[in-house]
């Protein structure tokens, strides 16, 4: 074993042990923990979406603590501002006005996890400046630029609400590497634990007895690209990826019918060039995790609705029941395009 291999065996231990742990206070979840590990070991950005009290907050902060590095957290409400993220003003003790640093640039380049609670509520003019932090890793204040090397930025919505928010635009959903959708567990044990479990009832105790800063957040960076360049995909699965491509702005082409819709006349736009660059390296990390240094296709099915169903565009009429058509086409789509 070179000295890559030991590293990525190491560090396969490290994911899989933070994964664990996250495991002790989110219970019947663990397809979403799989897949924001993922996401992390890929460095993409996270969206979760789901009703009102799944747990989808607990989730990300317990995350965010056993990663480790700075967190910064921002409640989105209707009335915040981009300029809120970057600063806020009041009175000091001494009656002046006072400026301090805000959530997004007060830890500098150390912050690793800025945590977007209820994103949808937040305005478009807010949306747009998170938009160049998670594309560029930078903002630009107080006459100077900040950069955050190591920040991943998660956010979540509820799907239940619809007054008062905003809908995520197109561009802006295309920065998540992924959308993972968080239900309430279906088996009676699970939710006899979260009912009547008092463990369950206090979230800042829950997240805080887990272990923190489990692993070297600065080495993050290093070890994913290590990841990348080390797990091979052959030939014969990036045709399958290309073809996934099409399918999705083109179904009707691959033979794909939805009851009730016309395939043909369904979508405006599919995967964007971004979306597939980001499946095959969240497909990568899947397949390390699964002891592999080979991408297989189950790998990529195992990404493929969270990393692509985010990103389709559906024609006007049909964009209002995306959230009903895109689980359904996608679905349509893996079963209809041949795995090699």
């Amino acid at each position: 074993m070179d000295r890559n291999d030991a590293l990525l065996a190491d560090w396969r231990m490290r994911a899989l042990a933070l994964e664990t742990e996250v495991g002790k206070a989110v219970v019947g979840q663990h397809r979403s923990l799989r897949l924001i590990n993922t996401a992390v070991f890929a460095r993409g950005h996270v969206l979760l979406q789901g009703d009102v009290g799944v747990g989808k907050t607990t989730l990300l902060r317990a995350f965010a603590h056993v990663l480790g590095g700075a967190f910064a957290r921002v409640e989105g409400t209707i009335d915040l501002m981009p300029n809120d993220l970057i600063y806020h003003t009041y009175i000091s003790e001494a009656g002046r006005p006072a400026v301090d640093p805000g959530p997004l640039i007060g830890h500098g380049d150390d912050l690793a996890i800025f945590f977007f609670n209820e994103i949808n509520r937040a305005r478009p003019q807010v949306h747009a400046l998170l938009l160049r932090a998670m594309a560029e890793r930078s903002v630009s204040a107080f006459n100077r630029q900040f950069s955050f090397p190591h920040l991943l930025v998660f956010a979540d919505r509820n799907r239940v609400e619809r007054e008062e928010t905003f809908e995520i635009s197109a561009a802006a959903r295309d920065r998540f590497m992924m959308e993972i959708t968080i239900d309430t567990p279906a088996d009676d044990e699970t939710r006899r634990a979260l009912a009547f479990d008092p463990r369950f009832h206090d979230t800042e105790r829950l997240v805080g007895a887990l272990a923190p800063a489990m692993v070297p957040h600065r080495e993050l960076n290093a070890v994913a690209e290590l990841i990348q360049r080390s797990v091979q995909v052959s030939d014969a699965l990036q045709a399958y990826a290309l073809a996934l491509w099409r399918a999705s702005a083109a179904p009707h082409e691959f033979g794909i019918e939805l009851p009730d819709l016309d395939s043909a006349q369904l979508m405006l736009a599919g995967a964007s060039p971004r979306g597939m660059s980001l499946l095959l390296r969240a497909a990568r990390v899947a397949a390390w995790l699964e002891q592999r240094l080979y991408v297989t296709p189950e790998d990529v099915q195992s990404v493929f609705a969270e990393a692509i169903g985010h990103r389709l565009c559906f024609q006007p009429v049909h964009e209002l029941q995306r959230h009903l058509i895109a689980p359904r086409l996608l679905a349509a789509i893996a079963a209809r395009v041949p795995a090699p």
